[in-house]
């Protein structure tokens, strides 16, 4: 598609976040033989010492060398910044992004919430933006350590500023072809707007729930009554969807997911992971955003309304 930027045929990568995400997905294309360079915070002189350890279901790996950075401005610019910070973290955006990003280079944003894209727009510029919505249940469980428990796809959606489909670009199908060798499922997305929606049916009622309720998703299918709640949540933001930005979710994609859940091992979202530890809460990019863009438009979502302000509770208090 005209004005998006295209990259080389064997990008360099950055990672900036080298958790449960980063550390996987950026562990999984230097396996694949691509240049990987590795923003670390606690624990860099570990990874700086001893690589990067993954144990997944698809097969176990170590990488005892990586390029591990505590400074961004140590860091190389490369083609493709994979942004996997926590969006509580994108107050330092503007530090993070322009000295490691080429010119022609393109920012995957690996975060989860709404809005978030043109937060880096503003940094780098709209057409250096391309949207990647995670479907892992992936963890880090120690220094240099992430445990890839289940799933992995990838959907690849480039950024418009007006929210309008951007269409399949030449380089979605790179940086995908690249993740696609190296062992993951991957989806071109030609609506990045359309998809983030989508990715709230998952997000908004399982990592909230299980911080609300202090459980986790396989308790919640378990119970008829919270999982009607789930489900309630899942119909809410369907329905701010196509009130907010006229896209409609269709009901298959709903029910998909409750399968989907259903499926998968008892697991503990980003989120709970998070309040157990005692790290910021993503509260305002997964709840607050797509709630103030539902009561903007006069659409009732009473259920997000509250686990929102239970929510904001729960993380100004810990």
């Amino acid at each position: 598609m005209t004005g998006k930027r295209d990259i080389h045929a064997k990008p360099t990568y950055a990672v900036i976040g080298s958790g449960a995400v980063g550390a996987f997905y950026g562990g999984c294309l230097q396996r694949l033989g691509r240049e990987v360079h590795f923003l670390c915070h606690s624990d860099y002189t570990h990874v700086k010492q001893h690589g990067l350890r993954v144990d997944s279901i698809n097969g176990n790996f170590t990488l005892p060398k990586v390029y591990a950075y505590s400074n961004v401005n140590e860091m190389p610019r490369c083609d493709v910044v994979i942004l996997a910070l926590k969006t509580t973290h994108n107050h330092l955006l503007p530090e993070l992004l322009p000295s490691v990003i080429k010119n022609d280079g393109v920012v995957l944003v690996l975060q989860n919430g709404l809005g978030i894209e043109q937060q880096v727009a503003e940094v780098v510029g709209g057409d250096r933006v391309m949207g990647g919505l995670c479907f892992l249940c992936s963890n880090k469980i120690g220094p240099g350590h992430v445990n890839h428990l289940d799933y992995g796809r990838v959907e690849f959606a480039d950024y418009t500023p007006d929210g309008s489909p951007a269409g399949i670009t030449p380089r979605m199908r790179k940086v995908g072809g690249d993740f696609d060798r190296a062992g993951n499922e991957v989806v071109y997305n030609e609506d990045l707007t359309l998809a983030r929606w989508k990715k709230l049916i998952w997000n908004i009622p399982f990592n909230g729930l299980t911080v609300v309720l202090n459980t986790d998703t396989a308790a919640i299918m378990a119970d008829p009554d919270i999982r009607k709640r789930a489900y309630t949540l899942m119909l809410e933001v369907q329905a701010a969807a196509r009130a907010c930005v006229g896209r409609e979710i269709e009901d298959s994609f709903v029910q998909m997911m409750l399968d989907w859940t259903e499926k998968m091992e008892p697991y503990l979202p980003s989120m709970k992971l998070d309040h157990d530890a005692g790290r910021p809460l993503e509260v305002e990019a997964i709840f607050g955003s797509p709630l103030r863009a539902a009561l903007g438009v006069g659409c009732d979502v009473p259920g997000l309304a509250e686990i929102y302000e239970r929510l904001t509770l729960i993380s100004t208090s810990s």
